[in-house]
């Protein structure tokens, strides 16, 4: 591994150096989703007026994506704003309108909320039957008394015990099948049932942990995640809106669709700058593949006798030069690309927090049917597999991927979304799905409804829709969590700008990450992105604070 030191003759700051000049840094935030946008928005509403932003892909949002259908808007990624005080996703959207045609139905408090909190949700067996609505609350509330158990071991310090493996997986079905076992007033049929339904739930956690299952998640750190109190929102209009108040404000100049970056050149040394430089000025005579940095930034070089400390290379063999760059590619992407993406490589430890944290693939499959064949009241069907209930983790061959998909929720209201479910399914199993084409997956899941209904007339929907984060590779996951092995203190780390050196000789916060990974309170959520973005602008504005005290803003 290179050092992390430049080494130079000159024991002058380039921090200080640049002040005495007044020259603006130049800035290259790297990805277009929630956290880059919010970074990009407080740097140039702090002064900074040389900011670039390269998105791979030909859209903004990252991992919001609001598609029209006919007259309403589906979400293949975030849904909800998970609670309001405090939250300045929340208060972004009630400033600006776009909760005002929120329903009370909409307004859940459940973990992977549904769409309204008023009906039933119905417990359906592989057989076809319902379970009945009193042995589902009974369980319900056996299984959220041992998930309020998982939550004190962090929050109160509980060493956790070795037969956990320090595992909610592990934990919790351990825990919850002595309960079922030691139950004597119900029959062997009926605790059969419940230990079934222990399955469907951890299914359920584990979609919305984003998680392969919950025998991955850390149970000793699964209470660090901290929920915002008030109510779930969903934005009728679609969460693009909030990507459109980030956004709206950005120069065209400054956002740079379909330009993957290939490579972030960081912490030269003269000499690596020197040659840097001057492959750029030949480059600037030259008709083939390379460009100066004139096609992203609109004008020449404004400090050509600057030398600056970071290349970022994109994937059109474009080079642009910087002092700082804001990482916010998602902890799927740093896990596989991080080697061929930096130069020099990643201190060790950096890279073993990516290595240690969790990130896998929730995705939705949206139905739309001409006329409900479910019952008014019904809220969502949710699949239970008899055949389950004395399995420890289930582990599906590839043919029986759908076996993960653990419920379909009902789309509240129909005034709005006409008759249409949306389906949940995690893990490798998401994967296998993306793979599948739109008849394999429509076919399969209209057999699934069919089977666990016993509604054999149940027809095949007249349109499919769905999510594939996982194969996206400029996304590759959902959203992260803390894996079995990992702390928060890993997100700390990850979020950790580059150099870690306080060398005066080294110019400070080249290399700053953004992202819901690395926020250790709200890793998984809209405003643990955005908030994120916002920490790392912060850095900056704090590191040049002297050299915006004379500066106007610009005029947006």
């Amino acid at each position: 591994m290179q050092s992390c030191e430049i080494s130079s003759d000159s024991t002058d700051d380039p921090l200080s150096r640049d002040l005495r000049t007044r020259r603006q840094p130049r800035i290259v935030v790297i990805g277009a989703g929630l956290a880059g946008l919010a970074a990009t928005k407080s740097l140039l509403e702090s002064g900074f007026t040389d900011v670039t932003v390269l998105e791979a892909s030909d859209r903004v949002g990252g991992r919001v994506q609001s598609i029209q259908h006919g007259q309403t808007t589906l979400e293949l990624g975030a849904t909800w704003i998970h609670g309001a005080n405090g939250n300045p996703v929340y208060h972004l959207a009630e400033d600006n309108g776009l909760l005002e045609h929120t329903t009370d139905g909409e307004r859940s408090v459940g973990r992977i909320s549904l769409y309204t909190k008023n009906g039933v949700a119905h417990y359906q067996t592989n057989s076809g039957t319902r379970i009945p609505k009193d042995l589902v609350e009974e369980f319900s509330d056996l299984y959220n008394e041992v998930y309020e158990l998982t939550q004190e071991f962090f929050q109160n310090g509980k060493p956790v015990c070795a037969e956990s493996q320090n595992s909610v997986g592990v934990f919790t079905r351990d825990v919850v099948r002595k309960k079922i076992t030691l139950d004597p007033d119900d029959s062997e049929s009926t605790k059969r049932l419940k230990l079934s339904m222990l399955q469907q739930y951890l299914k359920v956690e584990s979609c919305e942990s984003s998680s392969p299952s919950m025998d991955e998640v850390s149970l000793s750190e699964f209470g660090e995640w901290t929920e915002i109190p008030g109510a779930h929102h969903v934005i009728p209009g679609g969460f693009m809106k909030i990507v459109d108040l980030l956004a709206q404000d950005v120069p065209s100049r400054v956002m740079h669709l379909g330009k993957p970056v290939r490579r972030v050149h960081w912490n030269y040394s003269a000499q690596q700058q020197e040659e840097i430089a001057h492959s750029d000025n030949n480059n600037r005579h030259d008709d083939g593949d390379h460009n100066d940095d004139q096609r992203c930034h609109g004008e020449p070089n404004p400090n050509p006798g600057h030398v600056y400390p970071i290349s970022v290379e994109c994937e059109d063999l474009e080079s642009l030069p910087a002092d700082h760059v804001i990482v916010t590619a998602s902890l799927g992407v740093l896990k596989n690309r991080h080697e061929a993406l930096f130069s020099p490589s990643l201190p060790e430890d950096k890279v073993l927090a990516i290595e240690k944290l969790g990130i896998s693939t929730t995705d939705k499959i949206f139905l739309e049917f001409a006329d409900p064949f479910w019952s008014p009241e019904c809220n969502s069907i949710q699949f239970v597999w008899e055949d389950e209930a004395q399995l420890e983790q289930p582990v599906y061959p590839e043919e029986l991927w759908y076996r993960k998909i653990c419920s379909f929720d009902v789309l509240y209201p129909p005034e709005r979304y006409g008759h249409m479910l949306s389906g949940w399914i995690c893990g490798q199993e998401a994967l296998l799905m993306e793979r599948c084409d739109d008849e394999t997956v429509a076919e399969t899941c209209t057999k699934l409804l069919r089977r666990f209904t016993g509604n054999p007339n149940i027809p095949k929907p007249r349109r499919i829709l769905r999510s594939s984060w996982g194969s996206n590779p400029y996304i590759r996951g959902s959203y992260s969590f803390t894996r079995v092995g990992s702390s928060g203190g890993d997100v700390e780390k990850l979020a950790m700008p580059l150099p870690y050196t306080k060398s005066t000789k080294a110019p400070p916060l080249q290399v700053l990450f953004a992202g819901e990974a690395t926020h250790r309170k709200y890793y998984s959520t809209t405003h643990g992105a955005l908030l994120s973005g916002q920490r790392e602008a912060t850095r900056l504005t704090e590191l040049y604070q002297d050299l915006h005290k004379e500066t106007t803003k610009p005029n947006m």
